[in-house]
């Protein structure tokens, strides 16, 4: 069931592990959030591991699917973007101020966003806190859950109960 326009937007930048895609999908339904996904993909859309971590939630999905960053970037060129990398971001994610609409994009599980994104969008670089590290980092399912969250909790959960 989708509420009017999508209150978020949720980018998932060549997603390689079925299972948080799935994870992530069920979560975009429960929160009104558009979910895009950036080609290659590391699985197929029908894969029984999506659809396991989406259960019956899946055909409820609002999901676009792009060749590439550029093309949702013209699809959308208005778009306010967020960028969540561990990489060199400015803000803590509960540190800006989101509105409806907004665009969180989040990258591969195995290398995160590429130069050429991360280089497009300086100023909107976000982080979940987290120990310093060099090997680890949260989950990417838990990571969108926790931004999008936040950024709900701002907009005073729309639509949500």
């Amino acid at each position: 069931m989708k509420i009017e326009s999508p209150n978020l937007h949720i980018v998932l930048f060549e997603p390689e592990i079925p299972q948080n895609t799935g994870n992530i999908g069920r979560t975009c339904v429960l929160t009104n959030c558009r979910l895009h996904l950036i080609k290659p993909l590391g699985f197929e859309l029908d894969d029984k591991h999506v659809k396991r971590a989406g259960l019956d939630y899946w055909p409820h999905l609002d999901i676009e699917v792009h060749e590439s960053f550029n093309d949702m970037i013209d699809k959308y060129p208005n778009a306010t973007v967020y960028l969540s990398t561990t990489k060199n971001s400015k803000h803590h994610h509960d540190e800006v101020n989101y509105k409806k609409g907004d665009f969180i994009v989040f990258g591969r599980e195995s290398s995160g966003l590429p130069d050429y994104i991360r280089d497009r969008y300086t100023e909107n670089r976000i982080r979940v806190p987290m120990i310093d590290t060099t090997t680890r980092s949260l989950n990417l399912s838990n990571t969108v859950s926790i931004v999008a969250y936040e950024a709900l909790r701002q907009m005073g959960f729309p639509g949500m109960k």
